[in-house]
């Protein structure tokens, strides 16, 4: 227990640190503890709902994904999480999912070179990850920590709840539980949510667990809002964000975010990340041997097909 008490305390004290920022809500809970260490079949039911409206059964045909993404960082953020945000080479982004493997490599270009990172999830395990900047292998474990999160969070992103869904690989322990409705508003518009909150075992990255929850909306089922702890990273450990999913494109018979909007909840509020889905095709034939190393090779070296997304979706 008092690791817990410490981190909380810690993570108030930094957003005591910052005047400017919304103080009070530093040392709040916005991720509500699970009641019980089960899942309810009305909350089984509802991810169910919401994978099934993101296209679920779609996407288990899919061999492989190659997507790019472009985005903006707010500029606070990189000095309170360098490693994390690693601003020198996380500008725009190809990055290649063999999903039937559990296999994702990133290819990152910015200011100060190139980043790869080829990561391996396995079921109900931490899985593997590698990166190498400029071509050199990092071996310390802090940025090996911040690039496995970063892979499992856009994966989470992109997918929504089919992620939570999809076998394999992918399966880890899922307690789920249905909370009380929330009104979100997302890029703009407002949507009346149901709420499925979930405990994740291992999390996201090399976390031993995270929580999140799903704001899905009741009209159409899409996951609009996904709200998560960052427990896979000791710099992060304790903190919460949130992650506004919009802009929807039908493609392939998935519905794609190609919007997407990250604000942090916890220590303080703060504006995170601007990015789009700016490219994504699938079915290349992609191997392994392409994509799991230090450079994308053969089939996965072409930039993903350029997507635009749908209006009002």
């Amino acid at each position: 227990m008092r690791e817990p008490d410490f981190q909380r305390r810690r993570l108030c004290l930094t957003s005591l640190a910052l005047p400017v920022l919304s103080v009070l809500p530093a040392c709040t809970q916005p991720l509500m503890p699970l009641q019980s260490a089960s899942s309810a079949p009305d909350a089984d039911e509802l991810l169910a709902r919401s994978a099934a409206a993101h296209g679920l059964a779609a996407l288990t045909k899919i061999e492989d994904l190659s997507v790019s993404y472009s985005g903006t960082w707010h500029s606070l953020v990189g000095k309170l999480q360098p490693a994390l945000v690693d601003a020198g080479f996380r500008g725009g982004s190809q990055e290649r999912i063999l999903l039937r493997a559990g296999l994702i490599g990133q290819a990152h270009h910015g200011p100060s070179g190139s980043k790869q990172v080829a990561r391996r999830r396995v079921a109900d395990g931490p899985g593997e990850v590698r990166v190498w900047f400029n071509g050199d292998e990092a071996s310390d474990a802090e940025r090996r920590d911040a690039a496995a999160l970063v892979v499992d969070g856009y994966c989470l992103f992109l997918l929504g709840p089919m992620v939570l869904a999809l076998p394999g690989p992918w399966q880890r322990r899922l307690d789920l539980e249905r909370g009380p409705g929330e009104r979100a508003q997302v890029a703009g518009v407002d949507y009346d949510c149901d709420v499925l909150r979930v405990r994740m075992a291992p999390g996201l990255g090399f976390a031993d667990s995270d929580r999140i929850d799903l704001l899905i909306d009741r009209q159409t089922h899409l996951t609009r809002r996904l709200r998560f702890s960052l427990n896979g990273l000791e710099s992060t450990r304790g903190a919460v964000a949130a992650v506004d999913l919009f802009a929807f494109a039908s493609r392939h018979g998935v519905m794609w975010p190609t919007g997407f909007y990250e604000h942090l909840l916890r220590p303080f509020h703060l504006p995170v990340h601007d990015w789009r889905l700016t490219g994504l095709d699938v079915n290349r034939g992609l191997t392994p041997a392409e994509i799991d190393g230090e450079a994308f090779g053969g089939a996965a070296l072409a930039p993903a097909a350029e997507i635009v997304a749908a209006a009002g979706a």
